[in-house]
């Protein structure tokens, strides 16, 4: 039998803490770099309520005056290249140069349950316990691009929170990265040596996308074929147009379990930052990240306005039911949904 007042207590202390959620008891946490109030106001900001979301947005707005002066880095790759073996190593070094760094892990969502794997923090050990690293696995839910829903706005919270290096790791199942590649500086793809042809089934546009290639686990009897795929994938870089802002791609080899090269990964990042801010590329990817944001934040509000509304959950599976039976073609049934959402707002 449940004790009574264990239930009690439980239900005081969830009551409290979604108290707690608030813009005015939050931001001075935050600033003061508490990582418990930053794990709370990104819980806050992926909470689609409407009261939570009043609250977030006034969050955000409040933390946008301190965000922005962090390193924005992607990393993707297909599952088992070793995306978080690497950000831990790579972690180790910027820790060791003093910086302060937060770990943005998408996990896939279970399209049948919901579920995510939520993995990564396990995977990183030793990153997980440091003091200056905070790392949040969050699931992708039905967003597309292998990213949350709300990781543009967890970024802000992160640069806010004084973390001055932002990882976002991607899930790298084959979904498109554009959207990753949207709200970050630099874009790092991670690619396996000896896996049959090096460029075989390697999407064009994520290697256009890619501010550097990354062989990973270069050691052992794999670092001959690792020096090889090195010479590939540069042959294939040079048959894409160069990127703005003068930076030439790199192709670099590393081994994240050995712990080699990783520092050479980590000057090859201060390179791209020392060019791109000199040309005055970086204030540029900034402002086209914020029209990013903007648009995409347009596109989700007018979703969450459509399929909020309990009027149009109705006629939405009404439609649904039409089309089920095969009285109206899904194409025609879209058409009027939408004619009859315009005639109405």
């Amino acid at each position: 039998m449940v004790d009574d007042s264990f239930i009690d207590d439980w239900r005081h202390s969830r009551k409290e803490r979604l108290e707690s959620f608030t813009c005015d008891k939050l931001l001075p946490l935050l600033l003061s770099k508490d990582r418990a109030a930053l794990s709370s106001a990104i819980t806050l900001i992926e909470n689609n309520s409407p009261e939570f979301r009043k609250e977030a947005s006034k969050l955000v707005n409040k933390l946008m005056p301190y965000s922005g002066g962090a390193w924005r880095l992607g990393i993707t790759g297909v599952p088992g290249v070793g995306k978080s073996t690497f950000i831990e190593a790579f972690g180790k070094v910027l820790l060791s140069k003093g910086h302060r760094i937060a770990v943005l892990a998408i996990d896939p969502s279970s399209s049948i349950g919901g579920g995510s794997i939520l993995g990564d923090k396990t995977r990183m050990n030793w990153l997980s316990l440091q003091e200056n690293v905070f790392i949040r696995p969050t699931p992708t839910g039905d967003m597309l691009g292998g990213v949350a829903r709300h990781t543009r706005e967890s970024i802000l919270l992160c640069e806010a929170a004084g973390y001055d290096v932002i990882i976002i790791e991607t899930v790298g199942v084959g979904q498109s990265e554009t959207m990753v590649h949207s709200m970050v500086d630099f874009f790092l793809l991670l690619m396996l040596a000896g896996a049959g042809d090096e460029l075989q089934g390697i999407k064009r546009g994520i290697m256009e996308m890619a501010d550097a290639i990354l062989i990973t686990k270069a050691d052992g009897e794999n670092s001959q074929k690792a020096k090889q795929a090195k010479i590939a994938y540069q042959n294939a870089l040079h048959l894409f147009a160069h990127q703005e802002g003068d930076w030439l791609p790199k192709v670099q080899t590393c081994s994240s379990l050995e712990e080699e090269k990783i520092e050479e990964v980590y000057d090859l990042v201060i390179r791209y930052f020392d060019l791109m801010k000199s040309n005055g590329m970086h204030e540029f990817q900034r402002k086209e990240q914020d029209i990013s944001f903007f648009n995409e934040n347009i596109s989700f509000l007018i979703q969450q306005g459509f399929f909020g509304e309990k009027a149009w959950k109705d006629e939405l599976l009404n439609y649904q039911e039409k089309v089920k039976q095969g009285l109206i073609s899904p194409f025609e049934a879209a058409d009027e949904l939408y004619a009859n959402f315009k005639g109405k707002v």
